[in-house]
């Protein structure tokens, strides 16, 4: 007897479908207070049309000058399964008063629902490093069941719709919440409601909009203000203020994991070498344990983070060993320290991005790393750091020493506060560390472009593009990197 093959029927009802993993038309109604039209589930959520995936929810969000309405279309030629709107429309929707509001309320639904633990990580700099290093680990020991936000999706919207995201089976969470004025992140740790609350450091970022640097470190242990009863804070214990911030972690009930180099880290380094791949080979202690790892992001500041991250997976009952894996795995994120090789005359240059932030402490540890890199020549081209505000031509002239201390050949300057540092490289006499590089002062990107190729690149250079993102300098990189290498 021989069998007849019959073409499998997709289910034409909601019950008869597989249930995808995220939320279902009546769930996001119950969430939001809206109206479900059609009966339908989605696999993820997403507010740009652009990104949209097959089976995303689309959220229509209404802005100053901007409606994503008018993306409806978009968003449904690309995939989407639904939409969460505030009026009648031709595709399977929710129909809500508001829809930034029901997306709020969308991420509450999700908190609430899940029993995962929840880690906020927020800093000066290295946030979103330390993020995805924390997600690594934990992604591998539960086997693919943790989250995190995407991207730096760390703000009003960016926050609440990386909650929406977290699939309810989630056994971690993890995410980044940014400011740049106070109260900004008490609104955000309010909602994610985080076990283990992560300060990466502290630096005069954002400086202009609060004033100093104790200012910068209230707004930072604002993070605290939400963390779940019995929660911990991860402080770092190289820092000024490192007592500031325990007493603020304290006084909201948590107990405190402070790391880094100091005799009084509870997750301190004992010692660290180099690879000899450009990372480093870590030893640290956690009380009477001892770890032993590789980090394999170079630079000073990456130990650093390492030590962050293996005090915040210790903190969410993480694998350890997972941890150590997955700092040794990492590579460079776009825009963060991403590395390429590049084609030029004579062999291969390369160039290392770390085009989308900027301020003064992470200019010189990027720099200081720079200065460690092999390289026949070492160029950089720097972007203005913003939000500086008046301390803006001190904190930029104050560059001239990492950039001599690296042995920089030659520096392209982008941007109008980059000014002060080209005054205090064009000075005479000559200065005690020798002589500075040539320099070209540019406007913007494009010049800057123009400027590295009359520079001429030739095999076993090292490029350094750093920058605050609202100068552009991916653009450098991506003029670069586009070509074969």
């Amino acid at each position: 007897m021989s069998a007849v093959l019959k073409p499998l029927r997709w289910p034409t009802s909601a019950a008869a479908a597989p249930r995808l993993a995220l939320w279902t038309a009546a769930e996001i109604a119950a969430a939001t207070g809206g109206t479900a039209y059609g009966e339908f589930q989605v696999s993820g959520v997403e507010m740009d049309s652009r990104d949209v995936r097959g089976g995303d929810l689309f959220v229509a969000l209404k802005g100053e000058a901007m409606d994503g309405h008018r993306f409806l279309d978009k968003a449904f030629a690309n995939g989407a399964a639904a939409a969460l709107v505030d009026r009648e429309v031709d595709y399977p929707h929710v129909r809500v008063a508001d829809t930034t509001a029901a997306l709020m309320a969308l991420a509450r639904a999700a908190r609430e629902r899940t029993t995962a633990k929840v880690i906020g990580v927020t800093g000066s700099v290295g946030k979103t490093g330390v993020k995805e290093a924390i997600f690594t680990a934990l992604e591998r020991s539960s086997r693919g069941a943790a989250h995190r936000s995407v991207r730096s999706y760390n703000n009003h919207v960016g926050v609440p719709l990386s909650l929406s995201r977290m699939p309810a089976r989630s056994r971690f969470g993890v995410f980044e919440m940014g400011m740049n004025h106070a109260n900004e992140i008490s609104g955000l740790t309010a909602q994610v409601k985080p076990h283990v609350a992560v300060i990466t450091t502290l630096a005069p970022a954002h400086i202009e909009n609060l004033g100093s640097m104790e200012a910068i470190a209230d707004a930072k242990a604002e993070i605290f203000e939400g963390l779940a009863k019995g929660g911990t804070a991860v402080i770092p214990a190289d820092v000024e203020w490192t007592d500031r911030l325990r007493a603020a972690a304290e006084q909201h009930g948590a107990s405190v994991i402070a790391f880094g180099r100091s005799a009084s880290a509870d997750m301190r380094l004992l010692d660290a070498v180099p690879d000899g791949s450009g990372g480093s080979l870590v030893t640290a202690a956690m009380g009477d344990v001892r770890l032993c790892f590789t980090v394999a992001e170079p630079g000073e500041h990456w130990i650093d983070n390492a030590l962050c991250v293996m005090a915040a997976v210790h903190a969410a009952g993480g694998d350890m060993g997972a941890a150590g894996l997955a700092l040794a795995e990492m590579g460079g994120l776009k825009g963060r320290g991403a590395r390429f090789r590049v084609k030029v005359p004579g062999g291969h240059a390369l160039v290392i991005d770390e085009s989308y932030n900027a301020n003064p402490a992470s200019m010189r540890a990027t720099l200081a790393q720079l200065g460690q890199t092999p390289a026949s020549r070492r160029v950089v081209v720097l972007g203005s750091m913003k939000e500086l505000g008046d301390f803006a031509p001190g904190f930029h002239a104050q560059l001239l020493e990492p950039i001599m201390g690296a042995g920089v050949d030659h520096a392209i300057l982008v941007g109008e506060e980059m000014a002060a540092l080209a005054r205090e490289m064009g000075k005479e006499p000559q200065r005690p560390l020798g002589n500075a590089p040539s320099f070209a002062h540019c406007e913007n990107a494009g010049e800057a472009i123009a400027a590295l190729q009359e520079f001429s690149l030739v095999g076993g250079d090292a490029v350094l593009v750093k920058g605050s993102n609202s100068v552009g300098l991916a653009r450098v990189v991506e003029h670069f990197t586009a070509r074969e290498g």
